[in-house]
C-alpha cells in the first residue's frame, strides 16, 4: 500500500529537482526519478505509472532498441501525447519521464545486460506495462562490470521483462527463435503480435543455425534472413510462428527502397483485429532497419487508440523519412572525395554483419577493413566478427583495440594475421581516446582503397560520431 503523503512529497521533490536540472524529454535525465524513489519508495513508481490512462510500452532487445523506439515515438506522437525515454536504459530514467512529462501513454526503451544490473522483473512489477516489444536477442557484450555474463542469464533477463504480464500485448520478432519463444510461452496470458519477413527476395550472407531455445537441439533452417533469424523448426515441435505483420516484397536501389508490408493484427485499445496493406518508400537505410520498421509499425498498430489513422500516419512518417532518425554513432557510409567509408559501432556479430550487408551495397572494387576489437573474455564476439570480416573478402585488414586491453587486441590480431598476411596492428590506447580517434580518421582518409569499412567495438556513440565528423569536416 502506497503512503499517499510520502507519494505527494516524492512527486513535489522530484519535480523541483527536474526543474532545477532543466532536463529535456528524451535527454536521459535520471536524478529526478532517483529523488522521487528515494523519498516515496519503489512502490510509489507503480502509483505514478498507473496515472497513465492507457499504460506503458517497454522496448528491449540486443540491437535496434533505440531506432525502434525513435520510430515508434514518431508514429504515436501523431495520435496521442506520450511520455518517453530512449538511449537511457534504467528505471530512474523512466520514473523521471513519468514524473515530469505529460501524456496518456508511455514509450520507454529498456536495455538489459543481466539480472543484476537490469532488474527486469522489478521493472515489470513496478511499471506494469501493457506492452513489451522485442527486437532481437543475440550474443551481446559478454562481460558486465568486469564479470563474464553467460548468455543464458542474458536471455533469461530479457524474458523476465514480460514474464509477469497478465494484461496487454507482446510484440515480438518471429524470425528470431529466441524472441519467438518468448511470445509463444506468453500466448496463454496475453495477446501476441509477431512480425517478420515473408519474401523470397532477401537472403542472408552466411547464416548459421543455433540451438533451439526450447529443448537445446540444433534448429533446422529452410531460410536464413540474418544470422540466426529466418524460417526454422525443431524436432521438439518448436517452429517459427506465422507473422501478423510481414514484409512481402522489397525493391532496392541506391536512392530509395520500396517495402511492401501486410498485416492482420490485434489492436489493444479497441480489442479488435485490424488489417494493413502498405507500400512504403524509404531511404536505403540498411537491412537492419527493415526489422526496426516492422517492429515500430507493429507496435504502433497494436497500441494506437486511433486505428482509423494507422495507414495514413505510417505513410506520413516513412515516406518522409531521412537518415537523421538513425541514432548518433550508428553505421553510415560517407563519401569523402570519391572514397566511400562505412563506419559505426558493431559491438556483436549481428551488428557487424548488418554493417557489412549495408556496406556491400556500395562496394564494386577492393575493400579495406579497419577492425576495432572486443575486450578480454569476449572471444565469442570476436569469433562472430571474424566470420563477418572473412565474408567481406577484404584486400587489407587493419586491427585497432576497440576497448581497453591492448594485449587482448594483439591476440585477436595474430589470429587475423594467419588469414591475412599483410594485416597491420596499431596498439592505440583507450585512455588516449583523442589520439585513437585522430589515428582512425587518418587511416581511413589516407587509405589507398576506394572502399573502407571501419567497425567493431568501441564507445557506442562518442567515438564513432567524432570519427564521422572528422572525416566529413576535413
Amino acid at each position: 500500500m502506497v503512503n499517499l503523503l510520502k507519494f505527494k512529497m516524492a512527486k513535489v521533490s522530484g519535480k523541483v529537482v527536474a526543474f532545477l536540472a532543466k532536463k529535456g524529454s528524451g535527454s536521459g535525465g535520471t536524478y529526478a526519478g532517483h529523488i522521487f524513489t528515494k523519498i516515496g519508495g519503489y512502490e510509489s513508481i507503480t502509483e505514478l505509472a498507473s496515472q497513465l490512462k492507457i499504460g506503458s510500452i517497454l522496448i528491449t532487445g540486443t540491437n535496434g532498441k533505440t531506432t525502434t523506439t525513435t520510430l515508434l515515438i514518431k508514429l504515436m506522437s501523431n495520435d496521442i501525447q506520450i511520455r518517453q525515454t530512449y538511449e537511457n536504459n534504467i528505471l530512474n530514467s523512466m520514473t523521471t519521464s513519468l514524473l515530469t512529462q505529460e501524456g496518456d501513454l508511455g514509450i520507454f526503451e529498456y536495455g538489459i545486460r543481466n539480472m543484476t544490473y537490469g532488474i527486469p522483473d522489478t521493472v515489470e512489477r513496478l511499471i506494469k506495462p501493457i506492452g513489451v516489444v522485442y527486437t532481437t536477442i543475440s550474443q551481446e557484450h559478454t562481460q558486465v562490470a568486469g564479470i563474464k555474463n553467460p548468455f543464458e542469464d542474458y536471455y533469461k533477463a530479457k524474458k523476465l521483462l514480460s514474464q509477469g504480464m497478465e494484461r496487454g500485448t507482446i510484440v515480438t520478432n518471429c524470425d528470431d527463435p529466441r524472441t519467438a519463444l518468448i511470445g509463444l510461452e506468453k500466448e496463454k496470458d496475453v495477446n501476441v503480435n509477431y512480425y517478420g519477413i515473408a519474401t523470397e527476395g532477401i537472403e542472408d550472407i552466411g547464416g548459421e543455425s543455433v540451438d533451439c531455445p526450447k529443448c537445446g537441439e540444433k534448429l533446422t533452417y529452410s531460410k536464413h534472413y540474418l544470422n540466426h533469424r529466418g524460417v526454422y523448426s525443431c524436432s521438439c515441435g518448436f517452429k517459427r510462428p506465422e507473422p501478423n505483420v510481414k514484409l512481402t516484397n522489397a525493391e532496392f536501389s541506391t536512392d530509395k527502397w520500396i517495402l511492401n508490408i501486410e498485416g492482420d493484427l490485434f489492436n489493444y485499445t479497441t480489442s479488435k483485429n485490424i488489417k494493413l496493406d502498405l507500400e512504403l518508400k524509404v531511404p536505403p537505410f540498411g537491412f537492419h532497419n527493415i526489422y526496426n520498421t516492422l517492429a515500430s509499425i507493429t507496435a504502433y498498430a497494436t497500441f494506437t487508440p486511433k486505428v482509423e489513422n494507422i495507414e495514413s500516419t505510417i505513410y506520413e512518417v516513412f515516406n518522409n523519412l531521412d537518415m537523421s532518425f538513425i541514432p548518433p554513432g550508428r553505421f553510415e557510409v560517407v563519401d569523402i572525395g570519391g572514397k566511400f567509408v562505412g563506419l559505426g559501432q558493431g559491438d556483436n556479430g549481428d551488428a557487424l554483419k548488418i554493417n557489412a550487408m549495408f556496406m556491400n551495397q556500395f562496394v564494386d572494387a577492393p575493400l579495406e577493413f579497419i577492425y576495432t576489437t572486443p575486450e578480454e573474455n569476449e572471444e565469442e564476439i570476436f569469433d562472430d566478427h571474424f566470420k563477418v570480416i572473412k565474408s567481406m573478402n577484404p584486400e587489407h585488414v587493419i586491427v585497432v583495440p576497440g576497448r581497453k586491453s591492448i594485449d587482448k587486441a594483439k591476440e585477436y590480431y595474430e589470429i587475423i594475421k594467419e588469414e591475412y598476411d599483410d594485416a597491420e596492428f596499431y596498439p592505440l590506447s583507450y585512455e588516449e581516446m583523442d589520439e585513437r580517434i585522430n589515428k582512425l580518421i587518418e587511416l581511413a582518409r589516407n587509405s589507398e582503397y576506394k572502399y573502407v569499412i571501419m567497425s567493431g567495438c568501441g564507445e557506442e556513440q562518442a567515438m564513432w560520431e567524432q570519427i564521422k565528423r572528422g572525416l566529413i569536416n576535413r
